[in-house]
């Protein structure tokens, strides 16, 4: 019988089985469709050699008035704005502490019994009094110096350290005799009533030396608190001098190999100067069920030493969790406004350098004509700047007559080109409108025409109407889901957002977008992690992603995607790990961030280059099973005859494999070809230069009720493009 070719409906489609989905693609990985037919994607680069602190859920790139280039990225640790080549970070100050209110106390003693194996996991002291722990779970411990060995220890029972991890920092972990001085990097720092949480940062001033190798240009520097004690107490890991924290990050936090031990002759506290300044706290890299911010070291006020009150001290609520930390940010023209969700708006100042960001309720002249009375919110979920008038938006903030509580679904806005200026007065278009539906304001994402907010059920237009209202707010739908604050994204003035258990739409109406791959996809989310989810367009393929975290054991972050293919209406998925991504680039490459906290150009070659050298990025795709007729017939393939193109491949030999498997039944295992056959082929390509030519055919003997077909590429330097492959054919009985 003559050749058969190979065209199968794009897209994935996982609705019904792989039998029932004859002529259609079943499974796939880092593959896109063009016109119908599916290819390799791009690859990606790093844009930075530096990693990031903390996980990064927000990116926004803009061009200054001078054309200088700018990306701010909020992460769970820092708020950074990559320009001039570097990260630099504008993370707020919460609080500053009066001078001599912070002291430190370092810990050593010598060993009360011998350590007698290299594998010991504890070890007794002759006093443990003074060796800090943490209270979180799991706790945190210190980092101590026995001879030339280094050693983390993570629990302690009176004397005896516990949780022991040898040699560290690339030391050798050797036996110790009794008596042995034990000596710790690890400081205890008092300052009462400190505000902090594991993980928040805070750099010292003023510090004298403690007599030893905790000198005062040691102590004086940026760190990032370990652990918390309690509190009045805290620790830090003593670090040479003259390191800075950008310095000695790595893509897996701050590295201890810069670490300073005390010496004998560290003995008193730091002086009656010590100043400490803390910035914002942190948040979290991952969501705890029952999170939110009503508790804590938000929302109280600062004691204990502190110049001045504000966010930071801890709350007479008790704490059962913290929310994933996520920012918001919008250029106020050339300059950044930019808001940690449920946390204070800040701003920064192109003009004045990479100074860190200061909160809006807080500028004075010449912000503020008038002088910071202006009644700017102080906590809000989000942030953003209307386009066309100029007005900052605040969505789910504090009323101005009841500053520090939090209304969830109060939007107040500014008056125009106005920072500072939010009072409801007869001279200023400020003011504030409150959503009636739904519990709170999940996000809000700017179009063309207006601004679409979305609540936990419901979905809202905000427009510009001018004085004397000056905004108006519509409700455009409701019993609606979205599955966090980063899942929606707007794209040629529609808005496309992922529920929970469905994908919407708004462009004028909302309505759920028909999808092939719906269950597959929302049966491996997992449920308590959909805050994580970002929404990102590739607007030069017409696509919208959406990267999540799935339920596969031992996953703790955004590990795969789902396309939807807005130009086509076809959908397809895969794995990688992003938890940022935009489109609004300065370049032609899309901007990501993976889960290593580096940040990527996309749509860079074919390569994985989050490695170096650049690895190969694994593709495939695979179709469902076909067969001749209704499948009562065997269908007999001794011929392969493929059809693709290795287009814009860097390698010597571009290389893809192409298989073909039959099998009898649908609940049946594949079978293979015959001794001295393949059911599988190599296809390389063998000239440029002038048509491109590549394996012409593939004998092969394969025998079944149906087949299935897949193509997949795992080398360097090689995208592929498929066209429609024909197979030599023909029926074989029925048994």
């Amino acid at each position: 019988m003559p050749l058969m070719k190979l065209q199968f409906q794009p897209g994935l489609n996982r609705e019904t089985t792989a039998y029932a989905n004859e002529g259609g693609w079943w499974d796939s990985d880092k593959i896109r469709f063009r016109m119908g037919y599916p290819e390799k994607i791009g690859g990606w680069a790093k844009k930075n050699t530096a990693a990031l602190l903390g996980s990064c859920r927000a990116i926004h790139p803009w061009v200054a008035l001078d054309n200088s280039e700018y990306i701010g990225l909020g992460t769970s640790q820092k708020y950074y704005v990559f320009g001039n080549g570097t990260y630099n970070d504008l993370t707020p100050i919460r609080a500053t502490t009066t001078a001599g209110a912070v002291t430190f106390a370092v810990a050593r003693t010598t060993l009360a019994a011998a350590i007698t194996s290299p594998s010991a996991t504890s070890l007794t002291l002759t006093s443990g009094t003074t060796f800090p722990l943490g209270t979180s779970t799991p706790a945190v411990g210190g980092l101590i110096l026995i001879d030339s060995e280094q050693i983390r220890y993570s629990g302690k029972s009176g004397n005896t350290l516990t949780g022991l991890v040898r040699g560290v920092n690339g030391t050798i972990a050797t036996t110790h005799t009794n008596g042995t001085t034990v000596f710790c990097a690890t400081l205890t720092v008092t300052n009462t009533g400190h505000g902090a949480v594991q993980n928040d940062f805070v750099t010292f001033s003023g510090a004298a030396s403690l007599g030893g190798n905790m000198t005062a240009a040691v102590l004086n520097q940026e760190y990032q608190i370990t652990d918390t004690i309690s509190a009045s107490t805290y620790m830090i890991e003593a670090r040479t001098a003259g390191t800075s924290i950008a310095a000695v990050t790595t893509s897996t936090g701050v590295s201890s190999a810069y670490a300073v031990f005390c010496s004998a002759g560290d003995t008193t506290t730091g002086g009656a100067s010590t100043v400490g300044v803390y910035q914002i706290n942190t948040g979290l890299g991952t969501s705890l069920i029952g999170a939110g911010w009503g508790a804590g070291t938000w929302g109280g006020t600062a004691t204990g030493g502190f110049a001045a009150t504000g966010w930071g001290a801890a709350s007479s609520s008790s704490i059962t969790g913290a929310s994933l930390r996520l920012w918001s940010h919008d250029n106020y023209g050339q300059n950044l406004l930019f808001n940690v969700r449920d946390g204070g708006i800040y701003y920064w100042d192109k003009s004045g350098g990479y100074a860190r960001g200061t909160a809006i309720s807080a500028l004075i002249a010449p912000y503020s004509p008038t002088g910071a009375v202006g009644k700017a919110p102080t906590i809000a979920k989000q942030v953003m700047v209307s386009d066309n008038d100029r007005h900052i938006i605040a969505f789910g903030c504090d009323d101005e007559f009841t500053l520090g509580t939090q209304d969830p679904l109060l939007i107040r806005f500014s008056a125009a080109e106005s920072i500072t200026e939010w009072r409801t007065l007869a001279t200023t278009d400020a003011g504030s409108i409150r959503i009636g539906s739904g519990s709170l304001i999940v996000t809000a994402v700017e179009t063309k025409q207006q601004i679409i907010v979305i609540t936990d059920t419901s979905v809202h237009a905000l427009q510009y109407l001018g004085p004397p209202f000056t905004f108006g707010l519509t409700m455009v739908s409701d019993n609606i889901s979205i599955s966090g604050p980063n899942a929606a994204i707007a794209v040629d003035d529609s808005v496309y957002w992922m529920g929970e258990g469905d994908f919407y739409i708004y462009n004028g109406i909302v309505s759920q977008v028909p999808c092939d791959v719906k269950d597959y996809i929302f049966s491996r989310i997992d449920p308590t992690q959909t805050q994580k989810v970002t929404a990102g367009a590739n607007i030069n393929y017409g696509e919208v992603w959406w990267f999540y975290q799935s339920n596969t054991e031992g996953v703790t972050d955004n590990d795969s995607y789902v396309v939807y293919n807005y130009q086509q209406r076809i959908w397809y998925y895969g794995s990688l790990t992003r938890t940022a991504w935009t489109h609004k680039n300065l370049g032609i490459y899309p901007i990501a961030v993976g889960t290593d906290n580096y940040v990527y150009l996309h749509e860079q070659g074919f390569d994985d280059g989050s490695t170096d050298p650049v690895s190969a990025i694994e593709a495939y795709i695979e179709s469902s099973g076909q067969d001749l007729g209704d499948g009562d017939s065997f269908a007999f393939i001794w011929r392969v005859i493929p059809d693709l193109t290795f287009r814009n491949s860097t390698a010597d030999i571009p290389t893809a494999y192409m298989t073909v498997q039959m099998s009898n039944f649908p609940g049946a295992d594949f079978t293979g070809a015959p001794a001295g056959y393949s059911n599988g082929s190599t296809i390389t390509r063998t000239a440029t230069y002038p048509v491109e030519q590549f394996t012409n055919q593939v004998f092969t003997r394969l025998r079944g009720r149906s087949f299935t077909f897949r193509i997949e590429s795992n080398q360097v330097g090689t995208g592929w493009r498929l066209g429609a492959p024909r197979l030599d054919i023909r029926t074989d009985g029925k048994r």
